[in-house]
Formats: C-alpha cells, sequence, structure tokens
C-alpha cells in the first residue's frame, strides 16, 4: 500500500498562486461593493428614503447598509457545511454574478417600484449582494488554510488586506466619479467589472476539498467542534469584533462629514490604506504578542479610537482618531479567523464559516441601531418630530445632525472594550500555560 500524501502532495496539483489571486480578487470587489455602497447612501437617503419618511430616513439607509451583512451571514452559515458537497469551483463564481445582480436591482429599483415599494426593492437587492459577499468568505477561507496549513494566521492577514484594498479603490473612484460629475448609478455599477472577472477567473480552475474533508475527518466530528467552550467563547467575540470594525466602516461617511471638517469617505479610504499596509506584516506582530495578545492590544485601540471619532471635529482630529481605530481594527477579523481554525482544527469550514457569520450578523444589528440612535437625537435636539421636519438646510440643521452623528459613534465604543476582559483572560491562559 502506497503512502497517503503528504500536505504538500496533495497540493501539489493545484495552481495554488491562481487560487489565492482570484480570492484576492474576490475579497477585492467585496471590499469595493462596501465601499461604494457607503459612498451613495446620502443619495440614496436623499433620493429615495426622505421623500418616503424623512424622520426615520436615517434608519432605512442604516437597514439597507445593514442587511447584506444578513444575506452573507445566512449565506455562509448554510454554505459552509455544504462546502465539500457543492464544491469551492460552484460557489466562488456564483459570488460573482451575484453581485452583478444584486447591483442590478437597486441600480433599476426607481424604475421598478414607487413610493415604499423602493425601499423594498432596494433592500432586495442589498440582499441578493449580500449573499454574494457570504460565498466569497465561503470559500476564500478554507481554501486559504487548505492550501497554506503551516501559515494560515500570516496568509489570512494577507488575503485580508485586500478587503480594505477594495474599499480604498471603491472610495477613490466613487469621490473621483462624483467629482467628475457622474452619478450614484455609475458608481455602483463600477462593482461589476470585477466582479465578472471573478466569474472569468475561475472558469477552468481545479479546486481543492478543504483540509478537514482531505484529512478523512467526518462531518459529525465537524460539528462536535462546536460545542467546545473555547469555540463559543470565540464566536460570541466575533460579534463584538466586527462590529467594531464594519458597522462604523459603512455609517462614517453618512455620519462625520458633518462634524470632521471633511468627507468621511476619505476617512476610510486612511484607515483602509492603514489596513492593506499592516495586514501584511501580521507575521511578526503574532510571533511577538501571540494572537490572543494581538486582539486585546487591538480592542483598546479600538474603543479608544471610537470615542476620538465621537468627539473629533477638525481634519486633523478625525485623520488621528481614524488612525487610532484603524490601528485597532486592522488585524481583528483575519485574526479571529485564524485563531478558531488553529484551535479547531477539526471544525474545517464549518468553524470558520461560524466566525464570519457571527461577524457580519452582528453588524446587521448594529448598523440599524446607529441609525436609531441618530435619529432619536436628532429629534430629540430638535424639540420632536414635527420641529425636526420643519428644520430647513442651514446651520441648526447642520448642528443637530453632526451631534447626532457623534452620538451614533460612541454608542459603538463599548464593544470592544468589552473584549479587553475576554482576551487578556485567553492570553493570561496562554501564557500560564506554555510556562508550565
Amino acid at each position: 500500500m502506497s503512502p497517503a500524501p503528504s500536505a504538500t502532495d496533495r497540493h501539489a496539483a493545484y495552481n495554488k498562486t491562481r487560487l489565492f489571486v482570484v480570492s484576492l480578487l474576490a475579497l477585492f470587489t467585496a471590499g469595493g461593493a462596501a465601499s461604494l455602497r457607503s459612498n451613495i447612501a446620502s443619495d440614496l437617503q436623499r433620493i429615495f428614503f426622505d421623500p418616503i419618511d424623512k424622520a426615520h430616513s436615517a434608519e432605512m439607509i442604516g437597514s439597507v447598509l445593514g442587511v447584506p451583512f444578513l444575506g452573507y451571514a445566512i449565506t455562509i452559515a448554510v454554505g459552509s457545511p455544504l462546502l465539500d458537497a457543492i464544491g469551492m469551483g460552484v460557489l466562488l463564481p456564483m459570488s460573482g454574478a451575484l453581485f452583478i445582480a444584486g447591483s442590478l436591482i437597486i441600480l433599476f429599483a426607481g424604475s421598478v417600484s414607487e413610493g415604499a415599494g423602493v425601499y423594498t426593492t432596494i433592500w432586495i437587492g442589498a440582499v441578493v449582494t449580500g449573499i454574494g459577499w457570504g460565498l466569497v468568505e465561503t470559500v476564500i477561507n478554507p481554501l486559504t488554510t487548505t492550501l497554506y496549513p503551516k501559515d494560515s494566521t500570516a496568509r489570512l492577514n494577507t488575503l485580508h488586506a485586500w478587503w480594505p484594498g477594495g474599499l480604498i479603490t471603491g472610495g477613490l473612484l466613487g469621490i473621483g466619479m462624483g467629482a467628475a460629475g457622474f452619478g450614484w448609478q455609475a458608481k455602483l455599477a463600477a462593482v461589476m467589472l470585477p466582479a465578472a472577472l471573478v466569474v472569468i477567473l475561475c472558469m477552468g480552475v481545479k479546486f481543492p476539498p478543504t483540509e478537514r474533508a482531505a484529512s478523512g475527518v467526518p462531518a459529525r466530528a465537524m460539528f462536535r467542534e462546536l460545542l467546545k467552550p473555547m469555540f463559543l467563547v470565540l464566536f460570541s467575540s466575533m460579534f463584538l469584533t466586527a462590529a467594531s470594525e464594519l458597522a462604523p466602516g459603512q455609517w462614517v461617511d453618512l455620519a462625520l462629514t458633518r462634524t470632521v471638517g471633511m468627507r468621511g469617505i476619505w476617512l476610510l479610504i486612511y484607515v483602509s490604506g492603514l489596513m492593506f499596509v499592516m495586514r501584511h506584516f501580521a507575521g511578526p506582530m503574532v510571533h511577538k504578542l501571540s494572537p490572543a495578545g494581538l486582539l486585546w492590544c487591538s480592542c483598546l485601540a479600538a474603543s479608544i479610537g471610537l470615542i476620538a471619532l465621537s468627539v473629533a471635529n477638525s481634519p486633523i482630529t478625525g485623520l488621528l482618531a481614524a488612525t487610532v481605530w484603524g490601528t485597532g481594527v486592522c488585524y481583528m477579523w483575519p485574526t479571529m479567523l485564524a485563531t478558531a481554525a488553529e484551535r479547531f482544527p477539526r471544525g474545517g469550514a464549518l468553524l470558520i464559516g461560524m466566525m464570519g457569520t457571527a461577524g457580519t450578523l452582528s453588524n446587521y444589528f448594529v448598523l440599524p441601531l446607529m441609525g436609531r440612535v441618530f435619529d432619536a437625537k436628532k429629534v430629540e435636539l430638535a424639540g420632536g418630530t414635527a420641529a425636526f421636519n420643519a428644520l430647513q438646510a442651514g446651520t441648526e440643521l447642520e448642528r443637530v445632525l453632526g451631534i447626532a452623528a457623534q452620538t451614533s459613534f460612541r454608542a459603538v465604543a463599548v464593544l470592544p472594550a468589552v473584549l479587553l476582559l475576554v482576551f487578556g483572560a485567553i492570553w493570561w491562559r496562554d501564557r500560564a500555560a506554555r510556562r508550565v
């Protein structure tokens, strides 16, 4: 009987470079789509939602920005345990097709619907886009840990550098197209080009089974890993780490433009640039601090940064606050995924997928919450719903909306602060175990 193939031999038949590149492009597409949605949020609110219900339009746009996370969460929860049965080579190109379909639904919402129905149509388009994003991460995270099992933390950080890479490109593209006179429709349509490239580059490429399936670990053993106490801790923590990064990122242009003396999207672009560079150097950071130590430091900086963003009132203070927040959230998502993969290798794609589900599901709730905080504060400051509706464009309206924006950011700062106790305990426990 011939010996079992090694991990290296098992992957020799696959074009690892092309598979990794198409993974980068797929996540880049998801990041670009998120950035462009954030860029056009004020247009959607002004054109479609203010005429429906001006007093609650921020909650409506918050729901539209948040519902892709719900589509993601459901998709990755359902798709991850079925990944080997359906196949990576089917799901990844399907993600590109859904990005295109979701964008088209939003683009033509005003033509196929009217009144409150426009909100529903835009909401559906955002869900379809979220399903496409969910398929991206259903595939690329277990694919990366399968191709690079001995270097998963560094490789996942490199992979997820292309999420902020997409945010940067989408943000700059949105600003440039706006300055050139293009409308929100043209901005949103731009995401369809990289989505189409994902579909094309997946053609004719052989995808491997996940590491769990290739190692012969049965599916029931994979599901048993879900009940491990430490995984439950990490799963719960993912709700808060992801909400600290993604929800403020989607909200920054809509909310902070009024308070920092510059377009808020510039802050998102700047922070995304930090993340793009820093995630390429995650390996030395993890080696020096350990994953738990890196997560503790990240939560501290994220909490301080969110508080600072809530009081920033100039371009300089906005950039300083964004630097602290961006440094904090930089390593959170990929390090959480890698921690789960390394501690529970028998969990395979299911555990990685459940971590992603937790992260995006939290934003489905947090973004509308930020919208409700924003709406409640603006109505309170104006002296009631009727008084707010009567406000005309001018200094008083900008003052009310500016304070409401700052309040909505301050409400999120508590999330990473809670995790200081959790990751501090894990870090201490790991260090103590190594000394024994």
